[in-house]
């Protein structure tokens, strides 16, 4: 089930006023430090300033980039994880249609159950970084209602064998989703980068210029640059929430492709 829409109004809504107060903040900045310290005593400073900010500017960037890839595949490996849950719970699925009554049609129930679970409950509690523990619970069952079944003959045998594959690539794939209810980025990294950005902004201050309103321009260019690297990154911090958020497709898939139950 997809997150309600005011949902991401509010998230954009908090991005763009971060944004535009970083910006406000900077010019501001800017401005003052273009009437209390005068464009000739700056100007004294442009090459010595120029080859620190070249390096500070240089690790900021860097740093940004890891940070943006990291996010960016711990989304890719939740996204890829969510679909490989969904493909072992079809082979659990289609395994139950295959076995005899009453134990298949119980298997096949649970497993239905445990999608409408995931995708109704659970999915909506992951973005407050927390787990539902019925979804746990029928994961047990159905577990222990696979092991539970007793073959009778070779191709019952099969069937079995199969399906225990499955359960088990099931409860490995939910603990590698459960794993990854977390952020991403830890606070000390996140200190990091703020840090780094207000020490990059500030740099480009020391910098003279005759033209104010240039100057204005290049810097404030460069904290939205900044600032639009950061959005980017707190969207993409955890998987499960956010403008760029896993959504429960892979169970909804399987859901809306199923066969009349027995």
């Amino acid at each position: 089930m997809c997150p309600p829409r005011s949902v991401g109004v509010v998230v954009n809504w908090v991005d763009g006023a971060i944004l535009v107060g970083m910006l406000v903040g900077t010019a501001a900045c800017m401005l003052l430090v273009q009437r209390y310290a005068s464009v000739p005593s700056r100007v004294n400073c442009n090459d010595v300033a120029g080859f620190i900010f070249a390096a500070v500017g240089a690790f900021y960037a860097v740093l940004v980039a890891f940070v943006v890839i990291v996010v960016w595949e711990n989304t890719s490996t939740a996204r890829a994880t969510t679909f490989e849950e969904a493909d072992e719970l079809a082979g659990v699925y289609w395994m139950s249609r295959q076995m005899p009554l009453p134990e298949g049609a119980q298997l096949e129930g649970l497993t239905l159950s445990y999608a409408h679970a995931v995708v109704n409950t659970e999915w909506q509690q992951m973005t407050g970084h927390h787990s539902d523990p019925a979804a746990t619970a029928l994961m047990y069952q159905v577990r222990d209602t696979a092991l539970a079944f007793q073959p009778n003959d070779d191709r019952e045998s099969t069937i079995y064998q199969n399906l225990v594959q499955h359960v088990d690539g099931l409860a490995s794939k939910r603990r590698a989703r459960l794993n990854l209810i977390a952020d991403c980025v830890p606070p000390l990294l996140w200190a990091a980068l703020i840090a780094g950005a207000v020490v990059t902004i500030a740099f480009t201050f020391l910098f003279g210029l005759s033209n104010t309103w240039a100057h204005l321009m290049m810097v404030l260019s460069l904290a939205g640059l900044i600032g639009l690297s950061l959005i980017a990154i707190k969207e993409m911090n955890y998987p499960f929430d956010g403008a760029n958020s896993v959504k429960s497709t892979a169970f909804e898939v399987f859901l809306a492709r199923l066969p009349p139950p027995r």
